[in-house]
């Protein structure tokens, strides 16, 4: 499956100082395939934007646009996996 090109964009990105972390929606373009998996999306994303730890990166509603090729939702990327845990101490993975 992962033979197939995917290009991801970000785009309202910001930084909330708040809650240690940076907030986007991620746009995937992805012609020739039904979908990417979520597991795809933090490796890309990991690369993107230098994160050490892939488990500070969190990605949710994510909606199929009707006739395929392109994906929206919403990212999160913490600056330590440690203060989610901090923060939220119940988080639930997405």
């Amino acid at each position: 499956m992962a033979d197939k090109a995917v290009t991801i964009r970000t785009r309202k990105f910001m930084t909330n100082r708040v809650l240690p972390r940076k907030q986007f929606i991620i746009d995937v373009l992805h012609s020739g395939r039904a979908n990417v998996s979520k597991a795809e999306l933090k490796e890309k994303l990991s690369r993107m934007y230098e994160v050490k730890d892939p488990n500070a990166i969190f990605m949710f509603k994510f909606r199929t646009h009707f006739g395929g090729g392109k994906s929206t939702g919403f990212g999160l990327i913490y600056d330590s996996y440690r203060l989610i845990r901090v923060i939220y101490p119940f988080v639930q993975s997405y």
